[in-house]
C-alpha cells in the first residue's frame, strides 16, 4: 500500500554559508519550506521551497501544511490526481503565486515518494535521457561586491571544477562599467572558462540594446533577464537583435505565461523556477512546451531537484549550482568535468540531516 498516511511541513531557517569570500552579502539567512509525505508502506517523500526573504514563508507554510492534508488517504502514485485535488482546493486564489508555491513542496515529495516506491533514481523516472547536466556557478557573484571580492568567488568556482560562471549586473550607469565587472570576472577565471550576465530585469529597452551589444563583445555567453519578465515585445526585441542568447522565465507561475512567452518567440532558452511552477509535475510540461518549440530550458538554484529533471530531458541545458540546502542534508552533489551528476539513489536521492533540520526549524 502507498497510500499517503500523513503529511507535515516545517519552516527552517539556514545561515548562508559563503565559505570563500568575505561578501558582505545582504541576505543573511535562506528559509525553507519542508513537506513530508509519509505512506502506508513506510515510504517517506520530501519536498522544499527556498526562499531568501522569511516576510511570507509561515503563511506559506501554512497554506502548504493545509493544502497537504487533502492528500492522506489518496494513493501517493496518482500524483495528476492528487495534484488537481490541490489546485482545486487553492483556485479560488489561485492559479499562480502563493497556491503555485504552497503546492511545489507537496508535489516535489510526490515524486520523491514514486521514486522511492519504485526503486528509481527521479531522473530515469521522469525520462533517463542522461545521467547529468553540465553546470553554473552563481553563488556570490553580485552586483554589490567590490571587484576583487569578485575576482576571487570566480577563482574560486573555478577552483572547484566550474567551467561556467554568472554575475548579476544592472547598477552601472554605463556600458562600459558593466563591461568591467565582465572582464574582471573572466581574467579571474582564466582561458576556457564561460561567462554568463544576469541583468536582473534592471534595464529598460534602450539600455537593454546598448548593454547587450556591449557585453555581447566582450564574449559573454548568455544575457538573462534584461528587462522585465512582462515586456514580451521588449524581450523578443532583443532576441532578434543580439547575436547571443536571451534567457529569462524564471518569474513565471504556470504553463499559460510560458506557453504565451513561447509564442513570442521572446526568450532562446527558458528558465522555470520550480516553486513559481509549481513543482516537478508543471516543470515538467512547461519543458515540453519549450522541446516543441525548440527552446532549451534551464533551472532556476534548486539543484538537488533540477540536476534530475534537466537530466530527464532531451532539451535539458545548464543547472544553476546555488548552494541554498546543503545545511539540511548530508547528500552532497557530485560535480564530474563541469557536469553536475544526478545521484543514484531512489527519488531524488539525497539524505536530510535530521540534527540540522532539529538544528534550524523555526517555532
Amino acid at each position: 500500500m502507498s497510500r499517503i498516511e500523513r503529511v507535515s511541513v516545517e519552516v527552517l531557517e539556514t545561515p548562508v554559508k559563503l565559505r570563500y569570500v568575505a561578501a558582505g552579502h545582504a541576505v543573511e539567512s535562506n528559509w525553507h519550506v519542508l513537506a513530508r509525505i509519509d505512506t502506508a508502506d513506510g515510504v517517506q517523500g520530501i519536498g522544499f521551497a527556498v526562499a531568501n526573504r522569511g516576510g511570507l514563508v509561515k503563511p506559506l507554510a501554512a497554506a502548504c501544511q493545509e493544502l497537504g492534508q487533502l492528500l492522506v488517504g489518496m494513493e501517493a502514485l496518482d500524483i495528476e490526481a492528487a495534484r488537481a485535488k490541490l489546485e482545486r482546493a487553492g483556485g479560488w486564489v489561485g492559479p499562480g503565486g502563493m497556491v503555485s508555491m504552497a503546492i511545489s513542496p507537496l508535489d516535489i515529495a510526490l515524486w520523491d515518494a514514486k521514486g522511492k516506491s519504485l526503486g528509481q533514481p527521479l531522473y530515469r523516472l521522469l525520462g533517463g535521457y542522461r545521467d547529468r547536466i553540465r553546470a553554473y556557478a552563481s553563488d556570490a557573484m553580485w552586483y554589490s561586491m567590490p571587484m576583487d571580492q569578485l575576482a576571487r568567488s570566480a577563482q574560486y568556482h573555478v577552483s572547484q571544477g566550474y567551467k561556467m560562471l554568472k554575475l548579476r549586473l544592472g547598477h552601472e550607469s554605463k556600458p562600459e562599467g558593466e563591461v568591467a565587472r565582465v572582464r574582471v570576472v573572466q581574467e579571474a577565471a582564466g582561458a576556457g572558462v564561460q561567462v554568463m550576465v544576469d541583468a536582473t530585469e534592471s534595464w529598460n529597452e534602450v539600455q537593454a540594446i546598448a548593454n547587450g551589444r556591449a557585453l555581447q563583445e566582450a564574449g559573454i555567453v548568455w544575457l538573462e533577464d534584461p528587462v522585465s519578465h512582462q515586456n514580451l515585445q521588449g524581450l523578443a526585441q532583443l532576441a532578434r537583435n543580439l547575436d547571443i542568447p536571451i534567457a529569462a522565465g524564471e518569474h513565471l507561475y504556470g504553463l499559460d505565461p510560458f506557453q504565451k512567452t513561447l509564442d513570442a518567440r521572446a526568450v532562446d532558452i527558458a528558465i522555470i523556477d520550480l516553486a513559481r511552477a509549481g513543482g516537478i509535475t508543471p516543470w515538467m510540461k512547461v519543458a515540453a512546451l519549450a522541446q516543441g518549440r525548440g527552446v532549451p530550458v534551464a533551472g532556476h538554484v534548486v539543484p538537488e531537484v533540477h540536476v534530475h529533471l534537466l537530466s530527464a530531458i532531451p532539451n535539458g541545458y545548464l543547472v544553476e549550482f546555488m548552494p541554498r540546502s546543503e545545511l539540511i542534508f548530508k547528500t552532497r552533489l557530485k560535480l564530474e568535468d563541469g557536469h553536475l551528476v544526478a545521484p543514484q539513489g531512489p527519488g531524488l536521492g539525497v539524505e536530510l540531516d535530521e540534527a540540522a533540520v532539529e538544528r534550524y526549524r523555526v517555532g
